[in-house]
């Protein structure tokens, strides 16, 4: 069994989820329901970020008292965990970098870089932007304004433990050329590259206590705390067991996948792996870094207060149509821009009158025609198909490749998903979604029942419930709970999760006889907009 390891970053607790942390966290869990559906040993871990300066300024701005940092991310956390279980986000593993594992790893990887020189200490004169948790040359911002944020920067004068990162810079840019896959899309490799043409300054992983306490203590100098962009980035590995549960390690290292905000790449892309190369750990293998959702022109930030809450979509519109609307409404990688019309636009089209009419439609002429049962549809429909020519039961013009096209599924889906293309994904599973719903208006089955043809009835009637039996497997990473709902409208009696992804390259896997159970509407329209 192959295994497969993919992480969202760790979030920031200062402050409670909004949806561009969701959306990470669907992405990587579409992916990892998918490889667990391919038979893949998989990993999948999430958690959040503790430590650092912004926690120290947020518990004074919440009401707490200095010292009380730990309190404050304990009552944050399960804010973070209550929405993933809301998202039905499958995780395996949450890590946090209070946890004790994490701290040893942290401090171990710290005494081994120490050990072997390649951590020394200095004066820092420069700027330090304290939201981006950055530092920045002169040369990097001589107006003293970040870069990245565009908020001004904080002038320091003071000594530091710095790690040798400069002297890998070379190494990292003939890695990454010789990886194509290592920092994807494509054009965010550029942007690295980009940043790496300009001198590498060696990174700078402490600060002294008298200024930030709230860290993980320097194992080899009391007086400093761990720089919280070394001690959350460590957690990848901490997470899987280094250096304490080796065997562990090695089953899943390197990690198949690091996906993140845009924001965040040049820490990953740039920072990590040079950490890796120097602890002689081999570097993940590909990093995706992803684009923000955008309001009005403006990326959603708690500080201009733009900010969407996924709890208050989910509750309005539900779990599955918030999941599918973030992997379906922008290709993933890009910039998307978030409005609650376009939701409820996919909603009415894709979920309701697609997907919802279609399964709604099938379960009511089974019901009517077939006593509610799955009909003996499939040795006639081969009949059908040698004696028409075509790749389907009833020979209409419309149906035709339909069982075709749902056995090619399986190849688009392979394609696509593991390179996060969820929307061509989607794109192919709606191309069959409708496809079917065309050929029942051409097929017309009422017709048939009237005439009395009830071999190419039960015909078409089977192939449509197929079609339902693929699609329920082919969207359950992407919608799991609508997923399910389908499956149990069509009588399984297994959960869908124990399907497997071979069984959607087999046509005619119902077997007749089987009690359809037709309930309320999947997606009911939502009126008035």
């Amino acid at each position: 069994m192959n295994k497969f390891y993919i992480t969202t970053p760790l979030y920031y607790v200062n402050s409670k989820p909004h949806i561009g942390h969701s959306y990470t966290q669907v992405a990587c869990d579409c992916l990892a329901r998918f490889m667990r559906q391919a038979g893949g040993d998989v990993f999948f871990m999430t958690g959040t970020d503790e430590h650092g300066e912004k926690i120290e300024k947020a518990i004074l701005a919440h009401g707490y008292r200095e010292g009380e940092e730990k309190k404050f991310v304990d009552e944050i956390v399960p804010v973070f965990k209550k929405l993933w279980k809301k998202l039905a986000i499958s995780y395996d593993y949450f890590i946090r970098t209070t946890d004790k594992n994490h701290i040893s790893t942290v401090q171990a990887t710290l005494e081994k870089l120490y050990k072997d020189g390649k951590i020394y200490k200095k004066i820092y004169k420069g700027w330090f932007c304290t939201p981006c948790e950055t530092f920045w040359s002169e040369t990097q911002s001589p107006d003293g304004i970040c870069p990245d944020c565009k908020r001004p920067l904080e002038k320091l004068d003071e000594a530091n433990y710095f790690l040798k990162i400069s002297e890998y810079q070379k190494w990292l840019i003939d890695y990454i050329k010789a990886n194509p896959d290592f920092i994807k899309p494509d054009f965010r490799k550029n942007e690295v590259l980009g940043f790496l043409n300009e001198e590498l300054l060696d990174l700078c992983i402490s600060r002294p206590k008298k200024r930030m306490s709230w860290g993980i203590g320097i194992p080899f100098d009391k007086d400093y705390v761990t720089y919280v962009w070394f001690d959350a980035l460590t957690n990848y590995i901490s997470g899987v067991g280094y250096p304490q549960d080796m065997k562990r390690f090695e089953k899943y290292w390197p990690a198949d996948f690091h996906v993140i905000g845009k924001d965040i790449l040049r820490h990953h892309a740039v920072y990590w792996p040079i950490i890796l190369h120097a602890l002689d750990i081999a570097p993940p293998k590909t990093i995706f870094a992803h684009g923000w959702w955008v309001i009005k022109g403006e990326k959603m930030s708690k500080s201009k207060g733009n900010v969407v809450d996924p709890l208050e979509l989910i509750s309005k519109y539900g779990i599955d149509p918030y999941r599918y609307f973030l992997l379906r409404e922008v290709p993933f990688g890009l910039d998307g821009v978030f409005s609650e019309e376009a939701l409820v636009s996919r909603y009415n089209s894709d979920l309701a009158n697609d997907l919802g009419n279609l399964l709604n439609r099938t379960l009511t002429m089974a019901e009517k025609y077939f006593d509610g049962k799955i009909p003996s549809g499939q040795g006639e429909a081969l009949k059908i198909d040698r004696r028409a020519g075509l790749n389907l039961p009833y020979g209409s013009k419309s149906a035709e490749g339909l069982k075709t096209k749902a056995l090619a599924l399986a190849g688009e889906l392979e394609k696509s998903i593991p390179n996060f293309d969820f929307v061509n994904a989607l794109s192919k599973i709606w191309e069959i979604i409708n496809i079917a719903n065309k050929s029942i208006e051409d097929s017309k089955p009422w017709s048939l029942a009237k005439e009395g043809k009830t071999d190419e009835l039960a015909s078409i009637i089977y192939s449509l419930l197929e079609v339902l039996r693929i699609v329920a497997i082919s969207i359950y990473p992407f919608m799991p709970l609508a997923s399910q709902n389908i499956w149990a409208q069509l009588g399984m009696k297994d959960g869908i999760e124990k399907t497997k992804f071979s069984d959607l390259k087999t046509w005619g896997k119902l077997s007749s006889g089987t009690k359809v159970n037709k309930s309320a509407p999947l997606f009911p329209r939502i009126e008035g907009t």
